[in-house]
């Protein structure tokens, strides 16, 4: 089993999105069952809640269910669970990097790194933003899920 998780602040916007439009790619490539995917966030405050409904909104536009999901905390043992840990922003990178073990830090990029055509590594939070927002974020983080999932494949399949 290959492990991908994705990792914003609150993980309630961003990730969700990103585990969504992953999840979906991987299904479509049919690898869907040798692939562990989930998502996390640095903070804790809304564990056990559904993504955000604009967020659940902007992935149902592109057929994408994501209201099933639930918020968790990044954990000590997803750096050694998950063998790529995709974070949204730098804020993100450096404290996922911070409480990463040495032996794993190589796991962890950034997610839109893995889009070359984008001119942006950071996912732009859209939570204080417009619900245009949102559906810019699931845009790139498909064009994201796509060149991950190149990527994967080429290293495992």
């Amino acid at each position: 089993m290959i492990g991908v998780l994705f990792v914003c602040m609150g993980n309630i916007c961003r990730s969700p999105m990103a585990e969504g439009a992953f999840r979906d790619a991987a299904e479509k490539a049919g690898i869907s069952e040798r692939v562990n995917i989930d998502s996390a966030g640095t903070i804790g405050y809304h564990a056990g809640s559904p993504p955000d409904p604009r967020a659940q909104d902007a992935a149902r536009k592109q057929g994408i269910d994501i209201s099933g999901q639930r918020s968790r905390k990044l954990t000590a043992s997803d750096f050694e669970t998950y063998d790529y840990i995709l974070v949204m922003d730098f804020d993100n990178l450096n404290d996922v990097t911070a409480q990463c073990p040495e032996d794993y830090k190589s796991r962890i990029s950034m997610f839109l790194s893995h889009t070359p055509h984008l001119p942006i590594d950071e996912m732009p939070d859209p939570y204080g933003g417009h619900r245009n927002d949102f559906d810019m974020c699931y845009s790139a983080a498909i064009d994201a899920a796509d060149g991950l999932l190149a990527k994967i494949k080429g290293e495992h399949f």
